[in-house]
């Protein structure tokens, strides 16, 4: 009998990993594979929700637990991180030995998982490759590197997949799949209406605003002034009856201090709102329903879930500031500055401008049509494993 072909997976954060879901568990699926769950980061730090038990509750083992020293809140600590997640993954994959290892999109913890791998000559494919996002994060740099060390390219769009060739990649390594969270939206795996009220304590009959806001990470000195228009907003929402549930951010360099300033604003007190470190990718996706089907509102802030997510519920989305700059996006999203007055006036237009809804309920999603997990876990067992897709070579 043929052996099984392992294929590590590594996830960092709470968002990714609700990314990877469908990977994961099409891999587990799959007759020719069997996969190893590695988690590190945000799902280890208790500050930011520790989402292990999020995986765990999920039916998946985790089979190697990487350390990331990020004790401060600085792009010093960033790097840091980075150098030490490289040697704790690579250790991690000595012990594993996998035959193949995937990483997801453009964080820093991601980045030292597929130096690690790349590195010990492990063929390695990277998911979301060849998106654009110019606000001043950090994200394009490093996806784009990410993309020239990785071995195989899973696309969410056909624009990432022109501009991963644009680059020199092989056509052979670059596979245009899709975006995996569609694959849980399409068939229905998020909370429904009367979980979701049950859980929040919210109503069909009032808008509900769901915000997330990360910081910037080029300029993580000003993200305490950058959230604050956003709460601002929010009270005064709030105030008016909206049901306003926040998340954390990420725990990129200035996330902290988001966190903080999120801490003390609730704790005024204010009436209709409610604070969660995570809300899980089950509730997450249940509430953008919600919104969507039964009680109007917005996904606001500056996560790209609010682009790229959004759409398949038929829910608006209030893009604020620049983080998501460049991001493909369909026309349910609206696009407004650090500024309290442009918040309030976008999210009027989602409750109340019937030409914009209209286009919401009818707009395209340009990520797919929700079969990229299957279609990744095909490609993963029928690629030829050897020297052929170790060597990169370079069309340009």
């Amino acid at each position: 009998m043929r052996r099984k072909r392992v294929v590590a997976v590594f996830t960092g954060n709470r968002a990714e990993y609700g990314l990877q879901f469908p990977i994961l568990k099409a891999i587990a699926a799959h007759p020719a594979l069997d996969y190893r769950l590695i988690v590190s980061g945000a799902h280890l730090d208790p500050n930011f929700g520790r989402t292990l038990e999020e995986i765990e509750k999920d039916g998946f083992r985790v089979h190697a637990e990487v350390k990331i020293d990020m004790k401060g809140d600085t792009l010093l600590s960033t790097a840091n991180a980075i150098g030490t997640g490289i040697v704790s993954m690579s250790r991690a994959l000595q012990r594993i030995r996998p035959d193949m290892l995937v990483v997801y999109a453009d964080r820093f913890e991601g980045f030292a998982a597929l130096i690690a791998g790349t590195q010990m000559r492990l063929p390695t494919a990277h998911v979301e490759g060849g998106d654009v996002t110019e606000g001043g994060a950090l994200d394009d740099s490093v996806r784009h590197a990410m993309t020239k060390l990785a071995h195989l390219h899973f696309t969410t769009n056909a624009d990432a997949k022109r501009r991963i060739l644009a680059m020199g990649e092989a056509a052979w390594r670059v596979h245009n799949v899709g975006f995996p969270a569609i694959d849980l939206i399409s068939a229905g795996l998020y909370a429904k209406p009367p979980e979701i009220a049950r859980l929040y304590g919210i109503f069909p009959g009032k808008p509900v605003v769901l915000f997330t806001q990360h910081s910037v990470t080029t300029r993580f000195d000003q993200a305490v002034a950058q959230v604050r228009p956003s709460l601002r907003a929010l009270e005064k929402l709030a105030r008016r009856g909206v049901q306003v549930i926040a998340t954390y951010p990420n725990n990129d360099a200035g996330g902290q201090a988001i966190a903080a300033e999120i801490r003390r604003w609730f704790g005024r007190g204010i009436a209709n709102v409610r604070v969660h470190k995570n809300l899980g990718r089950y509730n997450y996706h249940g509430l953008l329903h919600f919104i969507g089907a039964l009680s109007g509102g917005a996904c606001m802030g500056n996560s790209s879930s609010g682009i790229k997510e959004t759409p398949a519920f038929r829910c608006p989305a209030i893009n604020i500031g620049s983080r998501q700059d460049g991001r493909l996006r369909a026309r349910n999203v609206l696009d407004v500055d650090y500024d309290e007055r442009a918040i309030l006036r976008a999210f009027q237009r989602c409750v109340g401008d019937r030409r914009f809804l209209r286009t919401v309920r009818g707009c395209a999603n340009p990520y797919g049509r929700g079969d990229a997990g299957r279609r990744i876990a095909q490609i993963l067992a029928s690629v030829p494993l050897g020297a052929k897709l170790i060597t990169k070579e370079t069309t340009i």
